[in-house]
C-alpha cells in the first residue's frame, strides 16, 4: 500500500527537513530541542492514529529509550505516521524499506492553522532542533559545591534524572568515604553522555585491529597490522570531523570526552593511549577501544611500565560490550591474560568470545579447537553458566571454503550476522546499560562507606592505634561480616578482599569519616523511589 499522497513526485530530504523543523519547533515547546513525552501526546494526537499505534511509533523512534525524541528521532515518528495513515504495519522494516524520498508528510489534523498562528514566534535559525540537544545540566555543575540542588525542570531525560541524582545525593557520600581513591574515579557529565563503548581484548595476532577495520569496512588513523605484537597502545577510535590521531594527555584533559578518569594511571600510561578519530556512520552512535596484545611470560609482563590490568579493569566498567579474541592456534590464557580476565569481575554479562580466524582449521579440526577454548575458559571464568562463543572469520578476506567446506560457509555466516546483531543492539541497550552501571556503582559507595565507617568505629580513642589497625587488616573478613550481619547487605555487593586489604593498608582509620546516616539514607531513597520515579517519567507516554 502507498503512502498518503501517491503522487510520483521526490520530495527531498532538504524538504522534508525543513518542513520537519517546522513541525518540531511547534511541538517543542520549550525550546530545548528535546520532544518530551507530554508535548508529543499533544502533538502527535493530530495524526487520529489510534493509543497502541502511537506506542509503537514512539517505542520505534525512540530505540534508545532516552525518554525525549530530539530532531532526526521526531523526523523518524513522522515518517512512521504516514506509513501508518497510509495502512502499513508499524515496524523497524517498514521505514527501512520505505522509499522515504517519495513519502509525503502525514495528515495532521488543525497542525496548519498552528503553525499560521506560531509564525511570528520562533524564528528557524533559532531551532536547536537540528543539532544533537545539550544537556540542561551543565558540566559546571559537576564541579561545583557537592549536594548543590538542580532544578527539576532542568530534567528532560533519564540520563539528566541520573546526572541529578548523582550531583545531589551520590556524589556528596562518594567524597566523604574516599569511594574516588579506592574503587573509582567520581563521574564526570562526559560519563554520562558518552557514546557506548566494545572493547576488545586478547593475545596479540588474534585479529583485533582487523575486526575493527572489517566492521568500519575501511581503516582508522594509527591502524598497524602484523603477525608481531603490532598495537602497542590503547586507541580508541571515535567519530569527528577529520582524520586524526589524538595523543593520551591531551585526551584525559579534554572535558567533553570521559577518559579524565586515566590521569590516575600516570604519564607511563599515557604515553601508551591515543583517540583516533574519523567521520564515519558507525561511529556516530558506537566506540571502539583497541587494546595491546596481552602478553605470555613473565619477563614481558614485569616490561610494562603501567598497571595493565588496572586500566582494562577501568575501561571494562565504562564499556557496554567485551569481547575476548582468540584464534585456533593461540588458546592457551597465559598469566597476564589470566589475571586480566579476573579484572572483568562483575562485567561477566559484558563479555563475549570470539573464536576467529576459523576458517584456518577444517571442520574435524575446528570441533575440537572449540571443546579446548570452552575447557580453557572453565578454568579462569568463575561463572556457572556458558559464555556465548561467536565462531568465524572476521576480516575482509574471503572465506577459505577448502578448510570450512559448505558447511563452515554457512555457519561462519550466521555466527557473524549474531555478532553484528549483538553490536547493532548496543545503542538500542546505552540507556538500561548506563542505569544499570550507576545503580551498581551507588550499592558498592554505599558498601565502601559502612566498611570504613565501621573501622573508624573499630579504632581505640586513644592508645594503641597501629596495633589496632594492624588487627583489623588482619581479620578484614571478619570485619566484612560483620557488616554484611548487622545491616543485612548481600555478599554480592562486597569488594575483593585482597585488594581492599592492599588499598586500605596505606591508609589511616582514625581519619575516616564516622558514619552519616543521613547520606545514606539518601542513597537508600535514590534507588528505591527516585529512580523508579525517573524510569516512570520517562516511559513511553502511550504506556
Amino acid at each position: 500500500m502507498g503512502p498518503p499522497d501517491s503522487s510520483p513526485n521526490k520530495w527531498n530530504l532538504k524538504e522534508q527537513r525543513n518542513t520537519y523543523l517546522q513541525w518540531f519547533s511547534l511541538a517543542d515547546e520549550d525550546g530545548d530541542g528535546r520532544l518530551t513525552g507530554n508535548d508529543a501526546l499533544k502533538f502527535f494526537a493530530m495524526s487520529n492514529l489510534s493509543k497502541p499505534e502511537l506506542k509503537q511509533v514512539w517505542a520505534i523512534a525512540d530505540s534508545k529509550r532516552q525518554g525525549y525524541l530530539g530532531f532526526y528521532e521526531f523526523m523518524t515518528a513522522m515518517q512512521l505516521v504516514s506509513l501508518a495513515q497510509a495502512g502499513n504495519e508499524i515496524s523497524q522494516d517498514t521505514i527501512s524499506n520505505a522509499d522515504l524520498e517519495r513519502l509525503q508528510p502525514p495528515t495532521m489534523e488543525g497542525l496548519a492553522k498552528k503553525l499560521k498562528k506560531n509564525s511570528g514566534g520562533k524564528s528557524e535559525s533559532a531551532i536547536v532542533a537540528c543539532h544533537p540537544s545539550e544537556s540542561p545540566i551543565p558540566a559546571s555543575w559537576f564541579n561545583s559545591k557537592s549536594g548543590k540542588k538542580i532544578p527539576l525542570k532542568s530534567v528532560t531525560s533519564i540520563i539528566d534524572g541520573l546526572k541529578k541524582s548523582y550531583i545531589e545525593k551520590l556524589r556528596p557520600l562518594e567524597k566523604t568515604y574516599q569511594f574516588h581513591d579506592f574503587v573509582s574515579p567520581l563521574l564526570t557529565s562526559s560519563d554520562f553522555d558518552a557514546k557506548p563503548m566494545v572493547m576488545l581484548l586478547g593475545q596479540y595476532s588474534t585479529g583485533k585491529t582487523t575486526f575493527i577495520k572489517h566492521l568500519l569496512k575501511t581503516s582508522y588513523p594509527g591502524a598497524h597490522i602484523g603477525p608481531e605484537p603490532t598495537t602497542d597502545r590503547f586507541v580508541v577510535i571515535t567519530s569527528g570531523p577529520d582524520e586524526r590521531c589524538i595523543p593520551g594527555n591531551t585526551i584525559a584533559v579534554q572535558a567533553d570526552m570521559p577518559y579524565s578518569g586515566l590521569s590516575s594511571f600516570g604519564t607511563a600510561f599515557l604515553s601508551k593511549f591515543e583517540c583516533s578519530q574519523m567521520p564515519h556512520p558507525l561511529l556516530e552512535h558506537v566506540t571502539f577501544v583497541d587494546t595491546p596484545g596481552v602478553l605470555s611470560g613473565e619477563k614481558q609482563r614485569t616490561q610494562r611500565s603501567y598497571d595493565f590490568t588496572g586500566v582494562t579493569s577501568w575501561f571494562a566498567a565504562k564499556c557496554d560490550l567485551i569481547l575476548l579474541l582468540f584464534d585456533p592456534h593461540k588458546l592457551d590464557i597465559s598469566d597476564e591474560f589470566k589475571r586480566v580476565i579476573g579484572s572483568l569481575r562483575g562485567h561477566d554479562d559484558k563479555i563475549r568470545i570470539v573464536l576467529n580466524k576459523a576458517d584456518q582449521v577444517d571442520a574435524q579440526q575446528l570441533m575440537r579447537v572449540y571443546g579446548a577454548l570452552l575447557w580453557s575458559l572453565g578454568k579462569v571464568l568463575n561463572t556457572p553458566e556458558v559464555m556465548r562463543v561467536y565462531t568465524g572469520s572476521f576480516n575482509d578476506k574471503p572465506i577459505r571454503e577448502t578448510a570450512a567446506g559448505p558447511l563452515g560457509m554457512e555457519l561462519f555466516q550466521k555466527e557473524q550476522d549474531d555478532l553484528l546483531s549483538d553490536l547493532n543492539d548496543i545503542p538500542k541497550k546505552a540507556c538500561d546499560r548506563r542505569i544499570n552501571e550507576f545503580v551498581k556503582r551507588a550499592r558498592a559507595a554505599k558498601v565502601h562507606a559502612h566498611i570504613v565507617s565501621h573501622l573508624k568505629k573499630e579504632m581505640p580513642a586513644l592508645m594503641g592505634k597501629a596495633k589496632a589497625q594492624q588487627k583489623l587488616l588482619n581479620s578484614l573478613d571478619e570485619q566484612f561480616a560483620k557488616v554484611q550481619k548487622e545491616l543485612h547487605l548481600p555478599p554480592g555487593d562486597f569488594p575483593s578482599m585482597d585488594e581492599y586489604r592492599e588499598l586500605l593498608s596505606s591508609y589511616n582509620f582514625d581519619k575516616f569519616e564516622k558514619l552519616r546516616p543521613k547520606m545514606v539514607q539518601g542513597v537508600d531513597d535514590m534507588l528505591a523511589y527516585d529512580i523508579p520515579e525517573l524510569l516512570k517519567k520517562f516511559r513511553n507516554p502511550y504506556d
